[in-house]
């Protein structure tokens, strides 16, 4: 099948990537001339495992790049708005993108002749999709939802550093489509997937999305706080995490404590369905609680830090900066945070991460960044590991001191002068 994918960032270039991969032909639009350049000349203009190589090979027989939304309408059978939503000062999700490139998908709609599916795979919060996305389409294609066009809701379930890994083998495909005929459509497309399609309305779909990031938020939380608590205690909180991820209620992901959650998911979700419930009448206490204890937690390496050396005399080394290992990405990283108290607390703070400095850079100019892992080491008086980079626990951090916000040594040989935030 014909697939456009409407913004070619994080969601929408993997998911392009994976439909190329089931054998479907794709056409990726997105404003950035640069990133549609990238992406045509076979380089991935993010970091993503598999990504590059993938692009490598598909491009330009089954998948290619433009500019132009009018285009990749044309020539699709299925339209994916893989487009941002990033949080408002309220919380509330910004629809500004989502609301134009509906609107410009309904202006090449009035053009085409042929039956075209819209699928919003953006994350946006319930009735979103039928509320706001389908009168919009409406009014600019002059057409009717259901009869002329089909719409869905497709929520993505990726994890960033894995995410191409996940868009071939999910757990499940949730599809909230309008009528029959998008519905049959999308189960087409999915055709080629080893997972159970579960069909549902699109408010629901919407919901699973939103719902399924905020528990996995809520885990991470409440294993920080349980963590802090058992290091004064004394208790190992890796041995705790195990027995109670051996029980099959709970399950052994999301069990392992450090500095906080980040990414473009977790606080955000958890920020718009605080927003909503807000306009409900509802308080949502268990949703307030884990955005509070996970703004708290980098903090609290930075005091950790704090305790074994004076800060404002102090070389700094933060050693990961993206949100999690094996991704670019640094929105909402908890090394933000802890940068920003460390740029006004101590001396100097030297960064090193092995694929975020660019992106980490644009936000903390005035920090110094060092080629290599070693070299931030060797210039700091103190380190601090914020991303667990598996590398990271194999250099040699000779006498420095060291404050580990992921317990990244696991049992192996830590440093002499060791403290583990978590453990």
């Amino acid at each position: 099948m014909r697939i456009g994918i409407i913004g070619a960032g994080y969601v929408g270039l993997v998911s392009g990537a994976g439909f190329a991969m089931r054998n479907h032909e794709v056409k990726c639009a997105d404003l950035s001339r640069e990133k549609v350049e990238s992406i045509n000349s076979k380089k991935s203009p993010i970091y993503e495992e598999g990504l590059e190589d993938a692009l490598s090979r598909l491009v330009p027989s089954a998948l290619s790049a433009t500019t132009s939304v009018a285009e990749a309408v044309l020539e699709s059978d299925a339209v994916f708005i893989c487009v941002g939503t990033p949080s408002k000062k309220n919380g509330a999700p910004d629809l500004s993108a989502l609301k134009k490139c509906a609107k410009e998908i309904g202006n090449a709609l009035a053009q085409k002749k042929d039956y075209c599916a819209v699928v919003v795979k953006s994350t946006v919060l319930p009735n979103v999709t039928e509320g706001v996305v389908l009168p919009i389409l409406e009014s600019a294609s002059a057409k009717k939802a259901g009869k002329d066009f089909g719409l869905c809701m497709n929520p993505e379930f990726l994890k960033e550093g894995v995410a191409l890994k996940d868009f071939l083998g999910p757990d499940r495909i949730v599809i909230g489509c309008i009528d029959s005929r998008t519905e049959r459509a999308m189960r087409e497309i999915y055709s080629g997937f080893n997972a159970p399609i579960l069909a549902m309305k699109p408010c629901d779909a919407e919901m699973t999305k939103i719902a399924s990031n905020c528990f996995l938020a809520t885990k991470i939380s409440f294993m920080n706080e349980l963590a802090n608590l058992s290091k004064k205690l004394g208790v190992d909180i890796e041995a705790v995490a195990k027995g109670m991820g051996s029980d099959k209620r709970i399950a052994p992901y999301f069990l392992k404590p450090g500095p906080g959650f980040g990414g473009s998911c977790f606080p955000k979700d958890l920020r718009a369905l605080k927003s909503i419930a807000k306009k409900q009448g509802e308080k949502m206490a268990v949703i307030s609680a884990t955005l509070e204890a996970n703004d708290s937690q980098p903090m609290r390496l930075v005091e950790l830090a704090a305790s074994k050396i004076d800060l404002k005399n102090a070389k700094v080394g933060v050693l990961g900066l993206a949100f999690k290992p094996d991704t670019d990405d640094v929105r909402e990283s908890p090394a933000i945070p802890v940068i920003s108290a460390l740029l006004s607390m101590a001396k100097e703070v030297n960064a090193f991460d092995p694929k975020a400095e660019r992106n980490m850079r644009r936000i903390f100019p005035q920090a110094n960044y060092f080629p290599s892992a070693q070299e931030a080491i060797r210039n700091s008086d103190i380190v601090l590991i914020v991303t667990d980079w598996p590398e990271f626990s194999g250099l040699d951090y000779g006498s420095k001191i060291v404050v580990d916000a992921r317990n990244v040594f696991g049992n192996a040989k830590r440093p002499q002068n060791y403290d583990c935030l978590v453990k």
